[in-house]
This record gives C-alpha cells, structure tokens and sequence, in this order.
C-alpha cells in the first residue's frame, strides 16, 4: 500500500500527499480533526483495519498515531474494545472550563506585564486571519487559530507551569469549544469576544484582559452544555 500518496483528501480540504517522515504528523493531525468535526463522534471504536483502508496506510503507522491521541487525551484505550474516541461526561466538560478559566483569568495578566510588543503583535496577525477565517465561513481553519490565539497568551505569560497545563485541558476540550462556535449567534458572540480581548491586550489592561478571558470560558459554557 503507497502510504505517502493514498492519504485521501477530507471532503473540506485537508492532508495532501505527504513524504513518509511526515507521515505520523498527518496522520494525528487528520484524525484529530476528524474528531474535532464529529466525524468520529465520542465512543466511536477507531477500529485500525477500516481506518486504514479508508485513509490509504498501513497498521503500524495508525496504531502509532491513535496512541499519540490517547497521550493527548482524545482518545481512551479499552481494555477488550481498543481504542475508542474519548466521552466526556458533562461535569466533566464544567470541571475543565473551570480550572481553564482560572488559568487563562491568570495568564491575562501575567501577559500584560511580560509580552514583548513583538509577541502581542503576533496574536494580532493571528486574530486577523482569524477573522477573515469567520468572514469566509471557514470553522475549522478558525478554530485553529482561535486556539493558538489562546495558546499564544499563555505562552506569552511567561510561566511554563501555566502553559503546561493549559496545553494540557485546551487539548482534552478540542471538540467541546469546536461544538461551541456551532450556529450564527454563537460564532458572532466568540468573535466579538475575541475583538475585546486582542483590544485589552494591545493596551496591556491586565484587568480587561483577565476579565474578557473569563467571561469568554464562561460562556464557551453556556455555548456547549446543551451538547454535553
């Protein structure tokens, strides 16, 4: 099997052909996503030899990318049923958004004091594009860079303590705040969200910044429960 060429597609863009060092990266990267979009909803058993064939590659490669997954929390290893797309209860989801909250309320002032303006200016391009993301109607696209927007703050924090941990619950939430941005209203709302806190930040109000990150966790909340 030509694992560097048969790598489909998705059906809204995705991993083209690939060289065979990068094939582990894209192979994680795409069954993330595929996670992230619903299309391997929670429970679903990521059975290796239909996966395989779907994607044009062998077991071993697989087998190593969905282990790469469970490390990041997205998918649970079972004992007699494999590996299965991890279910988070709703307690679960409030219990991560809490302590996120908490994290990113800290790392709005933390950043205000020690971003460099070249850093703040980075999370400016990022905001950017992210919103002509929205504009052109592309959710995944800006949902990744919603997220680095977020990673970009902790990072510039300056506390890698904050930034491990942070990584850590973003990463378990990745399907949650996806389903968040489901619908006119809710986008518009994170958006929205998102322009206050690229304004508080430029402006180093560590105040408004901490502020405007947990009203945004507390809303994604709002914006997710129903769908937990």
């Amino acid at each position: 099997m030509n694992e560097i060429t048969s790598l489909e597609k998705r059906p809204e863009g995705g991993p083209g052909p690939i060289r065979r060092t990068a094939l582990h990266d894209t192979l994680v990267t795409h069954l993330r996503d595929m996670i992230i979009e619903g299309d391997l909803s929670p429970g679903t058993r990521l059975h290796e030899g239909q996966l395989g064939e779907q994607l044009g590659v062998s077991r071993t490669p697989l087998r190593e990318a969905i282990k790469y997954l469970a490390s990041e929390g997205l998918v649970e290893l079972v004992p007699s049923r494999g590996a299965v797309v991890k279910r988070f209860s709703a307690k679960d989801v409030r219990d991560m958004l809490t302590v996120l909250q908490t994290l990113e309320e800290l790392a709005g002032k933390l950043a205000c004091e020690a971003a460099s303006d070249a850093g703040i200016a980075e999370v400016r391009a990022l905001h950017d594009e992210m919103v002509s993301r929205y504009k052109a109607g592309d959710r995944l696209q800006y949902y990744k860079l919603n997220q680095q927007i977020h990673s970009a703050i902790a990072q510039l924090a300056a506390n890698a303590a904050l930034a491990d941990m942070h990584a850590i619950l973003q990463t378990r939430l990745k399907r949650i705040r996806f389903i968040g941005h489901e619908g006119p209203e809710k986008w518009a709302a994170a958006v929205a969200e998102h322009e206050e806190m690229i304004v508080a930040l430029e402006a180093r109000d560590k105040a408004r910044l901490s502020e405007v990150l947990g009203r945004h966790l507390m809303n994604a909340w709002e914006r997710v429960r129903a769908a937990v």
